[in-house]
């Protein structure tokens, strides 16, 4: 776990919107007002920052929308900024999300000089068709070279998304996409499901999805390919080589702190009396651009409280492949063990968890029946923890 919280900056800005994409994301209409954004984000910083103590920050994630569309200068402006306002850790991990379709060698070694040291592409399928199906803008030649111009930048972890489960999908195509995933050698992978998520263009029209035992074959198929390439699985969607786990995402699934800057981006923080707080910026760009600047871009405030810790701790927690232990809970939530006594021996008696000691991890079927899993500790009872 880390020794500091992580930095997660929102930059909405994409091409086209996907129809399977439920983040907070706009199509850019003319030019892209960059620098303009890069100032209304470290203004949002200030503001974040005015009494606090200095944090330590140990990751950042760049995150979008289409981040490559801005450019190196913008990125490298922006990074300073941070750096300037904060106290990178020396081995700070600094993520940026690119699209191959919008990748460029000398962006890409701009990137890196600016400070970026892990590039996350969304490749999501080597299958053209099924590309066009998904409403990307890239192929799967541009998603090769984009992979070939990163390495050739200097990345030396690289993830790369890739999803299962797609439109359409006759037997073996996950497992042609991951093949293809994995002789690229990255560093990480993130493998994940689609879902139709409420709100966006496939939820509105749902399109012909596989049948479940087709997905679950070339799941467990995909399982066993990873793991034999060398690929650990370390949380429900996420894959990677020895030491390279996304400290960013391991800090969300630990439940630890992180600031939320930009156009709808979400934070949390842990105050000097052991409250967790929420806060959410205000979606629009134009109009988080305007608030920033005037000093407050927080849209939403509210502390989580009794059981909805405990409930939001193991939300994030039983995502993790190697577990977590109940002095994590305790340390976290502020909650005794004793508020998810209830659930958890279910959850044991299913076989869903394991606990040896003080540690408690998902079994495979605990896995493969996640949602149902976390399902048990979402109707935790108030009376349970002490006023």
């Amino acid at each position: 776990m880390s020794d500091g919280q992580g930095l997660y900056l929102h930059l909405p800005w994409c091409v086209r919107k996907c129809p399977y994409c439920d983040f907070n994301s706009f199509e850019a209409r003319g030019t892209l007002a960059e620098q303009a954004y890069v100032t209304a984000l470290l203004a949002d910083l200030d503001a974040e920052l005015r009494e606090r103590p200095r944090p330590r920050v140990a990751s950042v994630f760049i995150g979008g929308g289409t981040p490559s569309l801005f450019s190196a200068e913008a990125i490298a402006r922006l990074l300073d900024g941070c750096a300037a306002r904060t106290d990178f850790t020396p081995d700070v991990e600094i993520t940026l999300e690119a699209n191959p379709g919008t990748a460029e060698a000398a962006r890409l070694r701009g990137y890196l000089a600016a400070g970026v040291n892990r590039l996350s592409l969304g490749i999501q399928s080597f299958d053209d068709a099924m590309l066009a199906r998904l409403g990307r803008i890239h192929g799967a030649e541009e998603a090769r070279r984009a992979v070939t111009m990163a390495r050739e930048a200097g990345c030396a972890n690289l993830n790369l998304d890739l999803m299962f489960g797609l439109p359409e999908a006759r037997p073996g195509d996950a497992l042609r996409d991951l093949e293809q995933a994995i002789a690229l050698a990255p560093e990480h992978l993130s493998w994940y499901q689609l879902t139709l998520e409420e709100g966006t263009a496939f939820g509105r029209r749902p399109p012909p999805l596989p049948e479940h035992d087709l997905i679950c074959d070339d799941y467990d198929a995909g399982l066993a390919l990873l793991a034999a390439a060398g690929y650990t699985q370390y949380e429900i969607s996420a894959y990677a080589r020895e030491g390279r786990a996304a400290r960013h995402n391991l800090n969300y699934w630990h439940f630890g702190d992180y600031l939320g800057i930009g156009a709808g981006a979400h934070g949390k923080r842990t105050d000097a009396e052991g409250r967790v707080w929420r806060t959410t910026r205000i979606r629009h760009p134009e109009r988080y651009m305007r608030a920033a600047l005037a000093g407050d871009a927080v849209d939403e405030r509210s502390q989580v409280r009794g059981v909805e810790l405990a409930t939001e701790f193991m939300l994030n927690a039983l995502r993790l492949a190697e577990g977590f232990p109940l002095a994590l809970f305790e340390q976290r939530t502020g909650l005794a063990r004793e508020v998810i006594a209830a659930p958890l021996a279910e959850a044991l008696a299913r076989g869903w968890l394991l606990q040896r000691a003080d540690w408690l991890q998902p079994t495979s079927a605990g896995f493969l029946f996640l949602n149902d899993l976390q399902l048990l500790f979402t109707g935790l009872d108030d009376s349970a923890v002490a006023a």
